[in-house]
């Protein structure tokens, strides 16, 4: 199976999402996944059962429970196939990261402080700045 096939079902998408905070069981993931999608634990199961043949995870059995993991080999085919599509974001992530700068030193220009120096583009300095987020 393709890696978009198995990344193009919301319920395994999720699945991974979960599995990204770190290894978990596959009673844990089914109770969150009946939760979201209203899924019988059969079809959980069968939900995990294709991210682990396909190699997305992996599952380690610890007595009666097995906990399931993320496996990083075909995430990273996935990003080096998306590598030939990123020039179509990342420079406009990059002017959007200067215009927030832009604002930024007006705002503290307007307040009367001193005027920070310009962030490089995509240097992610709106991640220290807390007035950024949800811009």
């Amino acid at each position: 199976m393709h890696a978009f096939d198995i990344l193009g079902d919301p319920v395994r998408r999720r699945i991974l999402e979960l599995l990204a905070n770190g290894e978990q069981t596959s009673g844990a993931i089914t109770n969150v996944i009946r939760a979201e999608f209203g899924l019988s634990q059969p079809a959980v199961s069968q939900h995990l059962r294709v991210l682990r043949d396909s190699g997305f995870a992996s599952v380690r059995p610890e007595g009666a429970r097995r906990f399931y993991a993320v496996e990083p080999g075909p995430l990273s085919e996935v990003d080096a196939w998306l590598d030939r599509f990123r020039r179509f974001w990342e420079q406009r992530l990059d002017a959007l990261d200067t215009e927030l700068a832009r604002g930024r030193r007006a705002a503290q220009t307007s307040a009367g402080k001193e005027p920070t120096a310009p962030a490089e583009p995509g240097a992610g300095a709106d991640k220290a700045d807390p007035s950024a987020k949800g811009a």
